[in-house]
This record gives C-alpha cells, sequence and structure tokens, in this order.
C-alpha cells in the first residue's frame, strides 16, 4: 500500500473513531436529560470553603459510569462551599450548584472514577440525591486542602440515620 493509501485508511479510522465517542455522547446526554443539577442558591453561614477538581458525577455505586447531568457534565475547576444549608460546587463556566443538606446522603474518600486515579483516598465523594430516591455520586480532587477537613464540615451536615427503636 502507498503512504497516501495509508494516511486515508488512518484518516478513516480517525473519523470513524470520533464519530463514533460523538453518538455515545449524544446518547448519554439523552438517557439523562432530567437530570438537572439544582441551582437555586442555598443560605447560612458560610462553615469551609476548599478550591480543586470538579472529576465526574457517576450512578451511585458505579464509579465508571459517568452522568451527563446538565451543569455537571464536564470536568473544571471548583470552589466548595459548606453552608449551614447545604453545600454550593461553583464550577468554572456553569451556573452554582447548590445542594441541599436534606440531599445529602454520606461523604467519604474515593481513590478510582472515570478517568481518574490517584493516590489512596485522593479523591471527595459526595454521595446525594438528584430526584428522591435517586442517589449520585460527585467526585471532587482537593489542591491545597486535606480532604478529610472538607469531608468533616459536609459530615456535620448529614442528619443521622433515623434510629429503628431495635437497639439493646
Amino acid at each position: 500500500m502507498s503512504r497516501e493509501g495509508a494516511l486515508l485508511v488512518m484518516i478513516a479510522v480517525a473519523v470513524l473513531l470520533i464519530g463514533l465517542m460523538l453518538w455515545g455522547w449524544r446518547r448519554r446526554t439523552r438517557r439523562d436529560a432530567a437530570l438537572i443539577a439544582p441551582v437555586t442558591a442555598i443560605g447560612g453561614a458560610e462553615r469551609y470553603q476548599a478550591s480543586g477538581l470538579y472529576v465526574a458525577t457517576t450512578a451511585h455505586d458505579d464509579a465508571l459510569n459517568r452522568l451527563a447531568i446538565k451543569h455537571l457534565a464536564y470536568r473544571a475547576r471548583v470552589t466548595v462551599s459548606v453552608l449551614d444549608d447545604g453545600v454550593r460546587l461553583a464550577l468554572t463556566g456553569e451556573p452554582t450548584v447548590s445542594i441541599p443538606r436534606t440531599a445529602l446522603v454520606s461523604v467519604g474518600t474515593a481513590t478510582v472514577t472515570i478517568d481518574k486515579v490517584v493516590e489512596r483516598d485522593g479523591l471527595v465523594r459526595l454521595v446525594w440525591l438528584i430526584a428522591p430516591g435517586q442517589p449520585v455520586d460527585s467526585y471532587i480532587r482537593l489542591q491545597q486542602t486535606s480532604p478529610q477537613e472538607l469531608i468533616a464540615a459536609i459530615d456535620s451536615l448529614i442528619p443521622a440515620p433515623a434510629s429503628t427503636g431495635t437497639e439493646a
């Protein structure tokens, strides 16, 4: 095969791969079209603030299944603010996402999510309800501060599980 023929084959393969990626992303955005991150303002005094990188939001307990949620679909720089009434995620180029205190489920650390693997417990994993009964996991990589400080601040907002009355 000539050089020109090989070049044309490589270009055709590249165009095909890019087309398949675009097709997959469009299907994902249609699948997740009903999921919209809350942007209504929340109040209260600021308890903690940190900056870093917003990595992704995935289906709960499925760290490799990215969700194309409006305002949280793409990786971006983020400022995380923990307020009395919830958590604010201010992503560069997007409206501020406000997760109310009542939607918070849990917070902890993670090592891996879609296209990001870091040192042990290097990501903050925030589990919250995007819709009633529908939890999602959002991952944040902090730049200058310890993940434990942010986790403690958010954890103080999460209500303790209701007692079932069966304790001994």
